[in-house]
C-alpha cells in the first residue's frame, strides 16, 4: 500500500495546502515537528501514558447481538470510542496535538467544534497541560448542544459563538482560520477533523489511526479472524478514518462510510449548498481529502442515513443494548438497520461508536415533547 499523502500533502488528487500565506510558515513548522515528534520515544511515550492512564484506551469492543438480530444475520461488534474519557474519539487527536504545540512553545490553542465533542476534548487537553483554550462554535450548533459548551466553560475554554453564515461547522471553521492568521506566532491551531490543509488530514488521521489498530487485534483474540465489513460514520471523516486505515491492506475487508442525509437527497451541482442533519457534527458540506481519494479508487464505500433513519438507530441501540450512541454513530448503526440484510450470514461487522448519546439526549427530548 502506497503511503499517502505525498510530501505536498496529496491522496491521489485531493488534497494540498490552501491558506493564506500568513500561515505557510505555521504549517511548515507543524508539519516538522510532527514528524521529528512521531519517531521520539519521549514523546510516543507521553503520549501513550496519557492515552492509557488519562484517556483510558484502550477501548473495549462489545457484541451488540440484540441490535443485531434487527439487521440481519451476522455478528456485530461496536467498537466503544465512547467509553474514552470526554465520551467520543475526538480526545485521540487532541491530546496528541497539544502535546506537540506545547513542545513547540505554543501557549494558545484554538478550535472549532460542531456537536460540542471536539471543543470539550480540546479543552480537557488544555486544562490538562496547562494551555490557553479558544473555541469557536456556531450559534446554531451552541443551541443544541448546550451541555457540551457547559462542559467547555467548567474545563476554563472560552466558547466564542460565531453568528455569520448558516450558524453551524463550516462557519466557525472559517472564524477559527481568522484568528490563527492574527495570532500565528503565539497560537496553535487544533483542527478535530481529517480536512484542512496539509498537514491535518496526515496528523490527525495516525492520531486516529489507534482505533482500527485495537480494533483488529481485538477481533482476532475474540473470533480469531478479520473482520469482513467495517462501517463508521463520516462528517469530515476522523472517526472513520480511524477505524479504516489499518484495514486498507486487508483487501477482504469491506469498508463503508456513511455519511448525513438529513432531510433530502437532493444535491446541488456545482454549488456548495447549505447543509443540515440533525446531528451537529455531520452537519458540514466537506469531506477529508483521503475519504475523497478512497471513494475515487473504489476502496471505500459511502452511502447516506437520513435523520428519521438515524433516529430510529439511536433508539433501538439504546432499547435493546443499554447503550445510548452519539447522533453521529446512529448514522453508521442506520445504516445496517437499513441494509444489513445484504450482508451474508454470520459475517463479522465492526462498527465504530464514535461517541456517547449523552450530549444529544436534551435534543432528543426537546423533540419529542414538541412532537406531543
Amino acid at each position: 500500500m502506497t503511503t499517502l499523502p505525498n510530501r505536498a500533502g496529496y491522496f491521489g488528487d485531493f488534497g494540498g495546502k490552501y491558506v493564506p500565506e500568513t500561515l505557510m510558515a505555521a504549517l511548515d513548522e507543524f508539519e516538522s515537528a510532527y514528524r521529528k515528534l512521531r519517531r521520539d520515544r519521549a514523546f510516543r511515550a507521553e503520549l501513550d501514558d496519557v492515552l492509557a492512564n488519562f484517556v483510558g484506551r484502550p477501548t473495549p469492543i462489545t457484541e451488540a447481538k440484540r441490535f443485531a438480530e434487527l439487521c440481519g444475520k451476522f455478528r456485530l461488534f461496536l467498537k466503544r470510542e465512547d467509553l474514552n474519557h470526554t465520551g467520543a474519539h475526538k480526545i485521540n487527536n487532541a491530546i496528541g496535538q497539544a502535546i506537540i504545540a506545547k513542545r513547540m512553545g505554543k501557549q494558545r490553542i484554538i478550535a472549532e467544534t460542531g456537536a460540542g465533542q471536539h471543543g470539550v476534548a480540546t479543552a480537557t487537553a488544555c486544562a490538562l497541560l496547562g494551555l490557553e483554550c479558544v473555541v469557536y462554535m456556531g450559534e446554531v450548533d451552541m443551541a443544541r448542544q448546550e451541555l457540551n459548551v457547559f462542559r467547555m466553560h467548567l474545563l476554563g475554554a472560552k466558547v466564542v459563538p460565531v453568528t455569520s453564515g448558516s450558524r453551524t461547522l463550516k462557519d466557525a471553521i472559517n472564524e477559527a482560520i481568522r484568528d490563527w492568521v492574527t495570532n500565528v506566532r503565539t497560537t496553535h491551531y487544533i483542527i478535530g477533523s481529517v480536512l484542512g490543509p496539509h498537514p491535518y488530514p496526515m496528523v490527525v488521521r495516525d492520531f486516529q489511526s489507534i482505533i482500527g489498530r485495537e480494533a483488529l487485534a481485538q477481533l482476532k483474540k475474540k473470533v480469531n479472524k478479520l473482520p469482513d465489513v467495517a462501517v463508521a460514520c463520516v462528517g469530515g471523516g476522523s472517526n472513520a478514518i480511524g477505524l479504516f486505515y489499518e484495514m486498507l491492506k486487508h483487501e477482504s475487508i469491506r469498508l463503508i462510510g456513511v455519511e448525513a442525509g438529513g432531510r433530502s437527497g437532493d444535491l446541488a451541482y456545482g454549488q456548495i449548498a447549505e447543509t443540515h442533519s440533525i446531528s451537529a457534527g455531520l452537519d458540514y458540506p466537506s469531506i477529508g481529502p483521503e475519504h475523497a481519494h478512497l471513494q475515487s479508487t473504489g476502496r471505500v464505500e459511502y452511502y447516506d442515513c437520513g435523520d428519521n433513519l438515524a433516529l430510529e438507530a439511536f433508539h433501538k441501540l439504546s432499547e435493546t443494548e443499554g447503550i445510548i450512541p452519539a447522533l453521529e454513530s446512529s448514522h453508521a448503526l442506520g445504516w445496517l438497520l437499513r441494509n444489513g440484510a445484504s450482508i451474508p450470514e454470520g459475517a463479522i461487522v465492526i462498527a465504530n461508536l464514535s461517541g456517547r448519546g449523552d450530549k444529544d439526549v436534551p435534543q432528543i427530548m426537546a423533540m419529542q415533547q414538541a412532537a406531543q
